[in-house]
């Protein structure tokens, strides 16, 4: 009798301990989570919220040096509504911008499963194709949509509990390391991405929560979402601390001031202008540049457009200008290339944005001068929106040719792995491509043409390049001078720096071609000068 005692006594404790979850189990981990969070059932209580913070934004390849400390963007403060049972949210923004140029921004921004809107001035962003300022109020393009509801998604305090509702969607994932300490991770599959969710092993606190992106400079990338300094808010502990860290490094810093739960929200406060609401567009699928989207917002240039030059899809609008013989200037998106003619080869000022414009320009290059290849990328300075197509010029076996002091930041860049690149499949080794600095002036020639890459100072970046064809009397920069309405009426540092160079390099353009914009007449340069 003792011996059958024995056996129902050991197999009820197997199949108990069968059952009791493993602290590390994911549902383990959410549920400690939520526990740590606040009473029994206050987070699943949040029905509507009501946020307060500021936040301070950093751009990294907006650098004044290559591979230098990042460029301070902008301080903002902001003021959030959010309705979870109705999956809508309200950002009231303030934004003071530093960089490129002190300016404020104050507008809305109203976000919808469907659609999302934003009401006042978000940018100062022209668009290049109807040479006009976007209205005041406006729908979101599909992309800013889709990566603002990510982002809305990620912080907010509803995550664990919609990750406990959808169970066969949670997975257990690797530890995240952090300052040598392992944490537990979990992922979820929310549907176009997937969270990694790793959780302080001395709180129970979600930590940090991490995406997997794609930056077109820096490559295969870590998005997180780090999360301290847990307050009770409303009867909910929240993050008064949340840092946005991209590959380790800080570029969004925000503090929480306040939370109310469950306040009563206006009738109407999630409801736009009617005037915007036609023709909205869904939040855009597939291949979704996250990085580009945002990070444009962090200096207030953004487009907020589906059909920018990025965009494989709308790709159609690129098209190459002959400005001379020999000399095609790459337009129609919103950044530009210069493509010149050797007798053998090709050069190429500038790779902007992503590897898909890359492949366009190399594509009409070809198509222009077949059984030319190009030999040489002239890259003017080291900023994302004119260098993010690199990697599909040294694919193509070409010579990288940068200012001084610039080569081994963009080392660093061909080395680093992309295996999320929508552009280039499969990923190549680069790190043997040859890069060319120029300490002064170096001079291409085929007996026929001579063109120079010289390097100039100006305010905007070191080692920066200026292009010139002398047969054509062509010269071309990014950024310093864009030729474009409205042109410049009077001189400032960065078209000065121009002249200069001018003056310096002993050239004799008639025709400056932008990297931004077309062309325009040297002479209006000079003559402002001259003033």
């Amino acid at each position: 009798m003792q011996r059958i005692l024995s056996v129902v006594l050991l197999s009820l404790c197997i199949g108990s301990c069968a059952t009791t979850p493993s602290p590390r189990e994911p549902q383990h981990l959410i549920g400690r989570a939520l526990e740590a969070m606040g009473p029994a059932g206050a987070v699943a209580s949040l029905k509507t919220m009501a946020m307060t913070g500021t936040a301070k934004y950093w751009e990294p390849e907006q650098s004044s040096v290559p591979g230098g400390e990042m460029r301070f963007a902008n301080e903002s403060s902001f003021e959030m509504t959010r309705d979870f049972a109705a999956d809508t949210a309200r950002v009231d923004w303030v934004r003071n911008f530093a960089y490129p140029a002190p300016r404020t921004f104050k507008f809305s921004e109203i976000v919808t499963p469907e659609a999302g809107y934003v009401i006042g001035v978000d940018s100062n962003g022209r668009n290049q194709q109807s040479r006009s300022m976007k209205p005041p109020a406006h729908a979101m393009s599909g992309l800013r949509l889709a990566a603002t509801q990510r982002e809305l998604r990620r912080a907010s305090p509803w995550l664990l509990q919609e990750m406990r509702h959808n169970p066969d969607k949670v997975r257990a994932s690797t530890d995240v390391m952090v300052g040598g300490v392992a944490h537990p991770a979990v992922s979820y599959d929310a549907g176009a991405y997937t969270f990694i969710v790793a959780f302080d092993p001395a709180t129970d606190l979600p930590a940090r929560i991490r995406t997997l992106d794609y930056d077109n400079v820096w490559g295969d990338v870590n998005y997180d979402l780090v999360l301290s300094d847990w307050r009770m808010m409303g009867g909910v502990r929240i993050p008064a601390r949340q840092k946005h860290e991209l590959n380790g490094r800080v570029v969004i810093d925000t503090t929480i001031t306040g939370m109310t739960a469950n306040p009563q929200v206006a009738a109407g406060r999630f409801e736009p202008p009617a005037a915007v609401k036609a023709g909205a567009s869904a939040p855009a699928a597939g291949n979704v540049p996250y990085q580009w989207v945002m990070r444009r917002q962090f200096i207030g240039v953004y487009l907020d457009s589906s059909s920018v030059s990025f965009d494989a899809q709308a790709s159609a609008g690129l098209r190459l200008n002959e400005i001379a013989p020999g000399v095609q200037h790459q337009v129609g998106g919103t950044h530009n290339s210069l493509i010149v003619e050797m007798s053998d080869h090709l050069i190429v000022f500038d790779a902007p944005v992503t590897d898909g414009q890359s492949n366009w320009t190399i594509a009409a290059a070809k198509q222009k001068y077949p059984n030319k290849p190009i030999r040489y990328l002239v890259l003017t300075h080291h900023h994302m929106d004119h260098v993010g197509g690199l990697r599909a010029y040294a694919a193509q076996g070409a010579a990288l040719v940068v200012g001084k002091g610039a080569a081994d930041h963009y080392r660093k860049v061909l080395l680093a792995p992309y295996r999320r690149n929508p552009d280039i499949s499969p990923p190549l080794d680069l790190g043997g491509a040859r890069i060319i600095e120029v300490a002064d002036r170096h001079v291409f020639r085929d007996g026929r043409r001579e063109v120079s890459a010289i390097l100039f100072g100006n305010p905007h970046a070191a080692a920066s390049l200026m292009g010139y064809v002398a047969d054509a009397r062509i010269a071309y920069v990014t950024d310093v001078f864009s030729p474009r309405p409205p042109l410049p009426t009077k001189i400032n540092p960065a078209l000065a720096s121009v002249v200069n160079a001018v003056k310096k390099a002993g050239i004799q353009p008639l025709t400056f071609a932008g990297g931004h914009g077309s062309t325009a007449p040297y002479a209006l340069l000079s003559g402002l000068a001259g003033k």
